[in-house]
């Protein structure tokens, strides 16, 4: 559902059928945002406990399924926010697996440690760039409507987006040079 949100809820449709229809899309977002799924977990039962309360509210909304989606990225923020430091676990297991539901192929192993690789590049970024990736490349949101998410203008979601980028080409770089350095070291020895 990635990039596509219904405009409206059904007429209706109830909170129960709401939360079993969405649920696992909203986990998969909460999971990609926090790099745990404990996290993930709950943070999206905080936000269902407090959707089902604004239930009637939320679904005479113009998109529902956004509504949501704003609210874990505010609990998100608001939890990474209440840290003063956060391990992030490697995540690799986990990407390769969503990859996998979205239709991918190869060599599993591979794709964990490139996934792993990836994650742990992630977890250095600070939590609105890495929010604003997540919301750009996950979800496929653009920047406009990320500016508003996070509660500033286009040009801070673009300048946002190029530091975090430029900061994951930077170690990736520096992971390379690293390894081509290991190889060299192994050849000499």
């Amino acid at each position: 559902m990635h990039g596509t949100v219904p405009s409206r809820v059904d007429i209706g449709v109830t909170f129960e059928q709401f939360a079993v229809a969405r649920l696992p899309s909203l986990l998969r977002y909460a999971v990609v945002l926090t790099g745990d799924r404990d996290l993930a977990q709950d943070v999206v039962q905080e936000v269902l406990a407090r959707a089902q309360v604004k239930w009637r509210r939320i679904s005479g909304s113009d998109s529902p399924d956004a509504y949501v989606r704003r609210m874990v990225l505010n609990e998100y923020l608001s939890w990474r926010r209440s840290w003063a430091f956060r391990n992030v676990h490697a995540a690799g297991e986990r990407l390769a697996e969503l990859d996998a539901a979205r239709g991918g192929v190869g060599d599993h192993a591979h794709d964990v440690v490139e996934a792993d690789a990836l994650w742990n590049r992630l977890a250095l970024l600070g939590r609105k760039q890495r929010a604003v990736l997540v919301l750009r490349y996950y979800e496929q949101v653009d920047d406009e409507t990320i500016a508003d998410l996070l509660g500033c203008t286009p040009a801070t979601v673009r300048s946002q987006a190029s530091k975090a980028l430029r900061t994951l080409r930077l170690e990736q770089q520096e992971e390379q040079e690293e390894q081509r350095q290991r190889i060299h070291a192994e050849e000499w020895s």
